[in-house]
């Protein structure tokens, strides 16, 4: 797992249970969209409005569940850019307990630089590049 420069408190909410209690399986994806979006703000390399202007497009998610995540349980997530690309990149996340600091949950997603207007996809750019490198210590990668 990745050292975590960048952490996003999550809110448990009611409607995020299932008939046992728990954050229901479907919504942690929801929970790491709320985290990727906010460190990508965090970077300022999105202002959170115009979502046709953010040139990304998720291709794949992985989650590894370790243990269930409770009503008013207070959790982070924490976020990293663990690969650059050429055209996508990955991240990984831990969703975990803010006071134990117990890893609930485990994340990696891969996403794609994408032009929504043009539909296709591009080159990582520049500006993502030097501002996720800078901030991750990241080497890129050629891929």
């Amino acid at each position: 797992m990745p050292e975590f420069h960048f952490y996003y408190p999550i809110k448990v909410r009611y409607a995020d249970l299932d008939p046992q209690g728990h954050v229901n399986n479907a919504i942690y994806l929801t929970y790491f969209e709320e985290a990727r979006s906010a460190y990508i703000q965090h970077l300022e390399l999105w202002d959170g409005k115009t979502f046709l202007d953010l040139p990304v497009i998720l291709a794949e998610t992985r989650v590894v569940y370790r243990a269930p995540v409770l009503l008013n349980q207070k959790v982070h997530i924490g976020v990293s850019v663990v690969r650059l690309g050429n055209k996508s990149f990955t991240m990984e996340y831990a969703l975990e307990d803010q006071e134990t600091g117990r890893t609930l949950a485990q994340a990696t997603t891969v996403q794609v630089a994408y032009d929504y207007h043009q539909e296709r996809t591009i080159p990582i750019p520049p500006a993502w590049r030097k501002a996720i490198e800078a901030f991750e210590s990241l080497i890129s990668e050629s891929k």
